[in-house]
């Protein structure tokens, strides 16, 4: 056929478009992640994973063979993506470019270890989740203070009461531009039993998401900080399913499944015509 390789995968129902392009010849141009992304006029996705030999890619990294460009739908360039870094790693696997097992991919938001399990599950290790302070959102006419939390890229996660299944997220909530001058990850949070959250998430660049791996640290780490923690662990129930995050001294865990679910070639003259 000769058109652009895709495949399709997800990780607790946030989706991704995959790109194998090692060699960093796509020109892959904001118009052709939203197109891609629109779930009418294109596949449909949360973001795009280009798959890039990090010396074709705009970030070096000599620890990994393989690095992740992400993109989220709206077109924007991401820093990190934990969800997406557990396809893209189940992706190296399953085409043979990497052993089962450990080893890194790497991110804007810096190399990540990853460890590819048997039962088709991953585990990342996401880097520290760093306490910035707290700062406010507003969503269905209410206000939530949140503590901001950097996994990589930035975050707002609110523990509350509020029963978290009744908020309307369909728009961007309110968030104070001063604190978060490239946008923020919004994560509501209500406390189901020590060791159990329930989350849902508004993505900067995407909206309302299924799923999003990075946030899903960001809530246990605050969590654990509105406990007077530091350390802990925590299952965490998304609308697409639920993942273990392990919060320690120096580094963070995320632990999920991961899927693919498709694989084609897109139309060679669509691609062209965006």
């Amino acid at each position: 056929m000769g058109g652009v390789e895709f495949l399709k995968g997800h990780g607790t129902e946030n989706d991704f478009v995959l790109l194998p392009d090692p060699d960093g010849v796509l020109d892959l141009t904001e118009a052709r992640v939203r197109a891609l992304c629109d779930r009418r006029r294109g596949l449909g996705a949360d973001g795009v994973l280009r798959v890039v030999r990090p010396a074709a890619s705009d970030v070096a990294s000599a620890a990994s063979p393989w690095f992740m460009d992400y993109r989220n739908a709206d077109g924007s360039i991401a820093e990190m993506c934990g969800n997406g870094v557990r396809v893209f790693a189940h992706y190296l696997v399953e085409a043979g470019l990497v052993p089962a097992g450990e080893f890194v991919v790497g991110t804007r938001g810096g190399d990540k270890p990853v460890v590819v399990h048997p039962d088709g599950g991953v585990t990342v290790d996401m880097g520290p989740a760093r306490i910035t302070g707290e700062s406010t959102t507003k969503t269905d006419g209410v206000e939530f203070t949140g503590v901001g939390v950097d996994v990589g890229n930035p975050h707002l996660a609110c523990v509350t009461d509020v029963p978290v299944a009744t908020l309307d997220l369909t728009e961007q909530p309110h968030f104070d531009p001063a604190v978060f001058p490239n946008g923020v990850n919004l994560e509501f949070v209500n406390v189901l039993r020590d060791g159990a959250l329930r989350m849902r998430v508004h993505e900067r660049g995407v909206g309302e998401t299924r799923s999003c791996g990075t946030g899903t640290v960001a809530a246990v780490a605050s969590w654990l900080h509105g406990t007077g923690r530091s350390t802990g662990r925590a299952t965490v129930d998304v609308p697409g399913g639920q993942v273990t995050v392990v919060v320690g001294e120096r580094t963070a865990t995320l632990t999920g499944p991961a899927v693919l679910v498709a694989r084609g070639e897109l139309d060679q003259a669509w691609w062209d015509a965006l």
